[in-house]
């Protein structure tokens, strides 16, 4: 466990640097909470936050048997994440952003389904892992410890992004069509660069 502080800094690196930059994720994370507001979004954040630790956890043990091996079957998941995020862009699209959405677009389920699909942070759990942990130790309690650096990338970075949101809120509520075919257009994005990156 004492080469954690030799690459402490590297990782926190990362971890800023993958976490906080735009992905599905983050974005869909703003545009919930400048449609329905900070308090209403945060439903959906308490399923990022499962979503994004199941699926972690997930790859820590698929790492922790398979090693390195791993990495070749992540092609796979980008696909799945990138459909599900082509479909939150339509619906985003398709929102009026009125108050009667709120509980399709609100909710606990619809946040963990985000992050189980979010092909950007399950490929970078699975680096993470091969670069952080696995050359020094195949210890799962050590893959671990990794896990709770990647909720900031994960859950921290899309909560940052929703308090942003609630705090930019009031200004978008006067241009409400156009932050939702942004912020669709943005998700699009992501699918697409997921799909065929």
């Amino acid at each position: 466990m004492g080469y954690l502080l030799l690459i402490l800094p590297a990782l926190l690196t990362q971890v800023l640097l993958v976490g906080f930059t735009p992905g599905p994720a983050n974005i869909f994370a703003l545009s919930v909470s400048i449609r329905y507001g900070r308090k209403a979004a945060m439903r959906v954040w308490y399923g990022m936050l499962t979503g994004f630790t199941i699926a972690a956890v997930i790859a820590a043990a698929m790492a922790h048997v398979l090693g390195s091996m791993l990495g070749s079957y992540v092609a796979y998941i980008k696909y799945l994440g990138a459909a599900y995020i082509l479909y939150l862009a339509y619906r985003t699209l398709r929102s009026t952003g009125i108050r009667d959405e709120e509980d399709q677009a609100c909710t606990f389920v619809s946040g963990m389904i985000v992050q189980l699909t979010n092909a950007k942070m399950i490929v970078f759990d699975l680096m993470a892992f091969n670069m952080f942990v696995l050359p020094y130790s195949n210890r799962f309690s050590d893959l671990l410890v990794l896990v709770l650096f990647l909720e900031i990338a994960g859950p921290g970075a899309n909560l940052a992004w929703l308090l942003a949101g609630g705090f930019l809120s009031r200004f978008f509520k006067n241009y409400r069509r156009q932050t939702s075919i942004v912020m669709a257009v943005l998700l699009a994005f992501c699918a697409i660069w997921i799909a065929f990156s």
